[in-house]
């Protein structure tokens, strides 16, 4: 796993001097890489007894008509664009800032999927 601790190097690419090591509250977890599919979640029990749901698969959003403000649940069906990473966009994975095509028009995440468990997007066309 990932070690999200504080870097060992400065800024300036100095050094600093690490009083005690890795803990294992440190580590990170693999990411869900939630993909558009029959709604499937997990829980995940945090630090300090607290949960996450992960949705690993997710086939609806709930999309938001910023001009009308009413929102909609509505099927998602397939990722459009990606500015976190090109190849998202082939394996359809959802991630916030993603814009997907729904029934109702394109519309782009804002939740994150992986540690809320919804899909929650803006309409945009």
């Amino acid at each position: 796993m990932l070690w999200q601790g504080r870097s060992v190097r400065k800024s300036s690419g100095g050094r600093y001097h690490p009083t005690s090591g890795k803990k294992r509250f440190e580590i990170g977890r693999s990411p869900a890489e939630t993909v558009i599919g029959i709604t499937r979640r997990r829980i995940i029990r945090t630090r300090g007894g607290n949960i996450k749901v992960r949705a690993l698969r997710c086939e609806f959003a709930s999309v938001s008509d910023r001009k009308t403000g009413v929102t909609k649940k509505v099927a998602i069906q397939k990722v459009e664009a990606n500015t976190a990473n090109p190849n998202y966009v082939r394996r359809n994975l959802l991630t916030k800032g993603a814009i997907i095509r729904t029934d109702i028009g394109r519309a782009q995440i804002v939740s994150r999927p992986s540690q809320d468990g919804t899909v929650n997007a803006i309409l945009i066309e």
